[in-house]
């Protein structure tokens, strides 16, 4: 192997590892904007006719604690997220926890048969967290 391969390859990875970074910050940015800053706003993407978090939560037919049990789940995964960036151990999990927890949200639009347009946000979410964990193995 050649200097300049080698050179390369340390480019390639840092790169890499940045487009990691990149994206657990637009996945903890995402989570913080939608359950801290809009959790009681409407939005076009609330499930059935829900005008904020808590209505869609019954929307979905599950109790009210749901609600705070999957934000605190979900703000935690977030900040995971961050955290990853200093401390590698915390990307994983974080990353598993969330994906986890977007395939129920979109099993939730599923089950209330919204149209497909209200589960892309959830989507682009999972596959944020399939694309993090990609690149942090």
């Amino acid at each position: 192997m050649h200097l300049f391969d080698i050179e390369a390859e340390i480019v390639t990875i840092r790169t890499m590892i940045y487009v990691q970074y990149l994206l657990q910050i637009i996945a903890a940015l995402g989570i913080f904007n939608v359950w801290l800053l809009r959790f009681g706003q409407d939005t076009e993407y609330r499930g059935g006719k829900a005008s904020n978090m808590s209505e869609e939560f019954v929307v979905y037919g599950l109790p009210t604690v749901a609600v705070y049990i999957i934000g605190f789940l979900k703000i935690v995964s977030a900040i995971g997220l961050l955290a990853g960036i200093f401390l590698q151990s915390f990307v994983i999990p974080s990353a598993i926890l969330l994906a986890a927890l977007m395939i129920g949200a979109f099993g939730m639009h599923l089950k209330i048969k919204d149209p497909f347009k209200k589960s892309i946000p959830g989507l682009i979410m999972l596959a944020l967290c399939v694309a993090i964990l990609l690149l942090a193995t």
